[in-house]
Parts: structure tokens; sequence; C-alpha cells
């Protein structure tokens, strides 16, 4: 008898990150990091539950910056690259620690594991998209979009325009990619403001995730709370996060991951052995950086010198005894939820995808075990949104509440005193474009280079550089690159403006922020 149904949101997301002028860029490694600890695990994880006959459920965002990436030439050669020297290191690693049987064992899993990421990646053609894509047409999974370039809406709202383009170029580049319109969205950072969804609206968005209180201060207060999604009074969905699982996950300190037997993510072998011997696969500058190799557990003690080494099997021991909890949790939540609601419960579980194998190194695991426990026992039923609304087409109608997600809940780590001056060239910048839209005529010249205003101005609004400014995690970084993309585009102005073009420095542009070959400025803004 099924008691409830389990939503799984998966967010993938990574901002436009591409150096042709370099051979080697650090940052363009979160991208390759994310590829082969994450998405390539998680699609094989996917792959290994539908040969097993599991009918599991995932809904995913791709985004867009996300999507160019991983179907960029350049970057998927420089992955290939990249996988080619982890190789490389690992078999270093076998012959470095061949008189210790506990390293050389986890050095030969590494080599096997990186060797395997590989043969996936080659075997689908370098095209993860289309993996995704297939999924989707089995039914396993659907994939919404996001934000053009993870714009936070609510903050760009001054302009009108500049959150309709963000919606508009997403929707257009899913159609690119996916061959079809999208038909729910994450909204960046799930940040919502009531009047959003008329554009939604026009671009034919039919749902969209909220953090909890989005729902639980929405008027009037929903008759389920988180637990069935709502409409909205422009008819489109909205779902809200259950904060009982996402706790069990996402919590510091009570959280799975935390688990003492997990592998501990900051011992790598890139900071941990000689620079000599590391030097060839880490920053060309010396600048230590993380191989994917790490030896240790987590242990349970924050000094990182008195780790253990990691032990494989106990970790999926583990991962294993954890799915089964999560698993009674739900069980038990759905069954309390069912007798107070009077139907079953949906229960919605968003997560950036990048927890599971990147933070987590077990995480794929987890859900692998986890899905298995769903088939299995069937007292609760992993669903995609349109399954629950064939259940349940009627809803409860409320008005959500502004809201994001993250600390605070309410912008508070994208608009504060260290990265507030962004927003003054934003707007600028957006309204800049619409007097050009007024004003400019469409010569091809002029087309092509308002194209790539368009460009810098979305790639300047992406929040990933805020969110980085406030953690300091790469400030340096993202105020280089807001920089950089305010700067261009100015330079860009100027060209139109005096009608003389430097066509060596906008050559130079289009190759570096090449995202969106498909724009076009005339059509795609406001």
């Amino acid at each position: 008898m099924v008691k409830g149904y389990f939503y799984l949101f998966l967010h993938h997301h990574l901002p436009f990150v591409k150096h042709p002028e370099y051979s080697y860029f650090h940052e363009e490694h979160w991208l390759f990091e994310a590829v082969s600890e994450t998405y390539i695990p998680l699609l094989k994880t996917f792959y290994s539950l539908a040969e097993e006959g599991v009918n599991f459920r995932v809904t995913l965002s791709l985004t867009p910056p996300l999507c160019e990436m991983l179907r960029d030439p350049l970057l998927q050669e420089k992955f290939e690259e990249y996988l080619d020297r982890t190789v490389e290191l690992t078999e270093k690693e076998i012959k470095r620690t061949e008189k210790d049987p506990v390293f050389n064992k986890l050095a030969r899993f590494y080599n096997e594991r990186f060797k395997s990421v590989k043969e996936f990646y080659t075997s689908l053609g370098r095209d993860l998209l289309k993996a995704y894509s297939d999924l989707e047409s089995a039914g396993f999974i659907e994939i919404v979009t996001c934000g053009a370039t993870h714009g936070l809406l609510p903050v760009l709202q001054g302009v009108e325009e500049a959150v309709k383009t963000q919606i508009k170029v997403a929707v257009k580049n899913y159609r690119k990619h996916f061959g079809k319109t999208p038909k729910g969205i994450w909204l960046p950072e799930c940040g919502y403001y009531p009047g959003v969804e008329k554009f939604l609206k026009e671009f034919g968005i039919e749902f969209f995730l909220l953090d909890s209180h989005g729902l639980l201060y929405g008027k009037p207060f929903p008759r389920f709370g988180v637990y069935s999604p709502v409409y909205t009074p422009s008819g489109r969905v909205a779902l809200g996060r259950d904060p009982e699982s996402s706790k069990q996950v996402w919590s510091a300190k009570e959280g799975y991951p935390g688990d003492p037997w997990y592998r501990d993510f900051y011992r790598d072998v890139g900071f941990d052995l000689p620079l000599d011997y590391v030097k060839p696969y880490i920053n060309p500058d010396g600048t230590r950086t993380y191989t994917g190799i790490k030896y240790y557990r987590i242990t349970g003690d924050v000094d990182l010198g008195r780790k253990e080494p990691y032990v494989r099997e106990k970790a999926l021991e583990r991962v294993k005894v954890h799915a089964d909890h999560f698993h009674f949790c739900r069980d038990k939540q759905a069954d309390y939820l069912k007798n107070v609601l009077g139907r079953e419960p949906l229960i919605v579980a968003p997560f950036d995808a990048e927890l599971f194998g990147h933070w987590w190194f077990e995480g794929p695991e987890f859900l692998y075990h986890l899905f298995k426990n769903f088939h299995e026992y069937r007292v609760i039923r992993p669903v995609l949104l349109r399954e629950y609304l064939e259940k349940y087409p009627e809803n409860p109608e409320t008005q959500p509440a502004v809201s994001s997600w993250g600390d605070r809940g309410y912008f508070d780590v994208w608009v504060n005193g260290d990265n507030d001056w962004v927003y003054y060239h934003l707007t600028g910048m957006a309204k800049t474009l619409n007097r050009l839209k007024s004003t400019q005529g469409k010569t091809p010249e002029n087309t092509r280079i308002l194209n790539q205003m368009l460009r810098e101005l979305l790639l300047a609004q992406s929040s990933d550089w805020t969110f980085l400014i406030t953690t300091k995690t790469a400030r340096a970084y993202a105020e280089r690159r807001l920089r950089e993309h305010i700067n261009n585009f100015l330079k860009l102005l100027k060209m139109v403006e005096t009608e003389k073009v430097n066509y060596k420095k906008l050559e130079e542009i289009e190759r570096k922020n090449s995202i969106f070959q498909e724009l076009n400025f005339w059509e795609d803004w406001g």
C-alpha cells in the first residue's frame, strides 16, 4: 500500500568558465571534477537501476551554462586531457605505494575508477546530454531548465526586460539542446517574487520549486503545507522543499555525509605529497589543487593530520545503512502525514547534484540503494510531478511569498555589503540595452556587437559570482569575471556608439565568451 510519494530533484549547475587562451586553467576544473565525480557516477547509477528493472524517478535541472559547456568541443577535449593526467597520476601512485597494501589498494581503486569514467564518457561520444535525454525518453527522469545564466531574478526585476530575457534565453537554449520546450524551471537560488510567473507562463513553463518558507508564508496558507503542489494565481504549479528529508542529508551536524567512515573531501594527494611529485598534475604555477585522489576517511576528527585511511568496503556498508534509515524515516513520515492530511503526501527533496559524488563521495551509491528500497517495499513511490498530478489534480491555490534558499532564506548570500556594488552595473547595463534596442539600426555589424553585449550582461548576471564573493571560496576569480564582463560591455558599447569597430578585440571576446551562439539581440532582449 502506497503511503506517500517522493520527488527527488537534483540541480545540475556550474557557471560558464572557458579560457581558450590557456591550455590549463584552474577554474575549468570545476566542470571536470563535476563530470567525473558527480554527473558520470550519477548517470552510471541511473543506467544500473534501469538495467535492473528498478522504476526510479528523478527530476533534474541542466542549466544553460552547463549544457553549453558540456557540448563545447574545446572543454570536451580539455576534460579528456584531465582524465588522462589523472590516470597517469594513479599509475604513479600504484608504484609509489606498492609496499603499503592499504594505500596501494586505494591507488588501484582510483586507477580503475578514472579509467571507467573515461570509458563511459567516450562510449557516449562525449555527449552527456544525449544520455540524459535517453533516460528522459525512457520515462525515468524529467529535465527542466533554469535562468539563462543562473541570474537571481528578484534582484534583476528593476529592469523587467532582464528577468524576461533570463527566462526567454533559457527556454531557447533548452530547445537547442533537447528539441522541445521545458515544462519546469529551477528558479536560480529558488529566488522568487510575485509576478515572475507571467514570464514563466509566456514561455510555457508550468512548474517551479521554492524553499519551504516560500509556500508556508504564502497567502492563504496552503492546506497541505509543503506536502502537495500548489497552484499560483497565474495557474503555475509551485513545489515546496520538505525540511525533514533535506536535513538528514544537508545538515553539517546530523547529515549522513558526515559519517566517520565516508571519504574525507579535503585530504588529497595534491596537497599531501611533495610538490615536485605532484606538480605535473596541479596548477602549472605550483599552486596546489585537488586531484580527486583522496586516501583518508572523515574519521570524526577535525584535525586533517589525524585522519585514518579510507576503507571502501566499510563506506559501502554505511551507505546501505543510511539508505535503509532514510527509507524508514520517509515511511514513518508519510504514514503520519497521510493520516493527518487525508491523502498521500508528496515529499519534495531538492539538492545540488554535486552533493552526490563530489562532496559526498558515496552519494550515488546512497541513491542507488534508496531507489532499490523504494522498489522493493513499495510503500513510498518515487514520482515525476505529472504522475502525482494525475492522481491528485486538485490542489490548494496560494500566492507564494518572496523567498530564496540559502542562509536566512531572503537573498542575504547574494546581496550584502561585499557584493551589492554589482547591481549598480547590472541595472545600468540592462537600461543601456533598452536604449540601444530603440535607437540602433539592425545592421549585421551592429547585430554582431549587440549580441555579444547581451552575452556579457547575461554572464555578469550569474548569481555564482556574488555567491563566491560572499563565501570567499574564489572571491578573486569572481570579482575578476565581473569586472571582465562589465568592461567588455563598455568596450563594445563604445564600438557601437562611435561606429569604430575593433575587430581583433571583438573576435577575442567572442571566442572566449562564446555561450549562446543562437542568441539574437533583437529577438531575445526584452
